[in-house]
């Protein structure tokens, strides 16, 4: 098989129609979204039934793909909903559901037999039999558990079907559990993770007693602070795009159904331009672009890791649950006209100011901002106000949909 056809997608998370359209805008050759229910991730928005529409033609518009996580695990109160659900999805066009429950995994066939079907990284498939029986029961593509080595999905890639598509993550938040599957949250606070409701206990600090001495503390950690035992590194393999390819994945999973646009255009952006350079340069001796990986300094962040891509890196931040944030998003572009556009405040910032502009086409550049001008015609020196529309002259062109942002000093 040929190696550069072995990627076929950048696949970006959309919480919201917000979300949805910064993936599409900034490279996203397919988007995964939730429904209002049946979704890990029950903190974002999501998508109504007249919002799945929508999206979906927005998405197939642009001629790419939409996916929607089917992948909780429901109870009974659940399951006799889902056929209505799945049929109404296959009616507006979902190309795929991601699905970790085998009851679930039937119905699709039974009730939506038009829409292809994805295993979710919640099955825990871990080696090439079961991706194969999977495979055997009319899954188009398994979503490998992020435990994996490099080595070990290569393995997988050898031994299974060539048109069983491989999908992995590989930017984004990780859990402290096996492939997703967690209970210190259903055990601490009665929010069932596998149903979507998590509270991200694994973040918070902890500290230890002992059984037999009521009451006696006995801290866990070097310092007087606490430590985080279960709290994760964010995961990041922006510069082993080479190695994934050759491992034989078929999609680059972006994770974040509950972060913001923001952060699905810069993650979009970095990976689409990785993508992009590395098979256009096709040598053995490829080296990442160093902006391409300062992108993913200006979201924020846990300290990165590779996860478990290498063997054993040390997965755990201990010192602190909390992101690293070295830039805010301060505007978005709507309109542009030469050097003057009109913007949407996100964040306050300053006439003089250095803006980082991320453009949905091209390069990050920066640029001064040389005055602002509000809705009532007034010069003003800063953008105080919430969402407030505002005309803004700089020195360079802004192009239309551009995120602006300004490095936190």
């Amino acid at each position: 098989m040929n190696e550069n056809k072995l990627i076929t997608e950048v696949l970006s998370p959309a919480g919201d129609m917000e979300a949805l359209e910064a993936a599409l805008r900034f490279g996203a050759d397919a988007v995964y979204l939730a429904y209002t229910e049946f979704g890990m991730r029950t903190s974002p928005k999501n998508f109504d039934a007249e919002g799945l529409k929508e999206a979906a033609q927005k998405v197939h518009a642009m001629g790419k793909k939409l996916y929607l996580t089917c992948n909780t695990l429901p109870r009974y109160d659940q399951i006799d909903r889902m056929p209505q659900f799945l049929q109404y999805a296959e009616s507006v066009g979902v190309d795929a559901f991601i699905i970790a429950d085998l009851g679930v995994f039937e119905l699709a066939k039974k009730y939506a037999p038009k829409v292809a079907r994805h295993i979710s990284t919640q099955a825990g498939i871990v080696n090439h039999e079961s991706a194969k029986a999977f495979y055997n029961m009319g899954a188009e593509r398994v979503v490998l558990a992020r435990e994996l080595s490099l080595e070990e999905i290569a393995a997988i890639r050898a031994k299974t079907p060539k048109d069983l598509e491989i999908e992995c993550f590989v930017h984004g938040a990780m859990c402290v559990s096996f492939s997703g599957r967690c209970l210190i949250s259903s055990y601490l606070t009665g929010r069932d993770a596998n149903r979507g409701d998590c509270a991200q206990p694994c973040r918070w600090k902890y500290h230890l007693y002992e059984e037999n001495r009521e009451g006696q503390f006995f801290p866990v950690e070097e310092e007087n602070g606490g430590t985080y035992l279960y709290n994760s590194k964010d995961m990041c393999m922006i510069e082993h795009i080479p190695e994934l390819i050759k491992a034989g994945v078929s999609s680059l999973k972006i994770e974040g159904r509950a972060k913001t646009a923001y952060y699905t255009a810069v993650a979009t952006n970095a990976y689409r331009k990785a993508v992009d350079e590395y098979l256009a340069y096709k040598g053995e001796d490829y080296k990442l672009s160093p902006w391409i990986k300062e992108e993913l300094e200006k979201i924020s962040h846990r300290a990165y890791s590779t996860g478990f891509y290498f063997g054993t890196e040390p997965g755990q931040n201990t010192e602190s649950g909390g992101y690293i944030r070295h830039y805010d998003l301060v505007a978005f572009c709507e309109e542009s006209n030469e050097l003057e556009s009109v913007i949407t405040q996100r964040n306050k910032f300053f006439v003089g100011d250095t803006l980082d502009v991320l453009p949905p086409s091209g390069y990050a550049f920066e640029t001064k901002a040389i005055s602002l001008v509000n809705e009532k015609g007034e010069r003003v020196e800063s953008t105080p106000h919430p969402m407030e529309r505002l005309t803004l002259t700089t020195d360079k062109n802004i192009p239309q949909g551009s995120m602006l942002r300004v490095k936190k000093h």
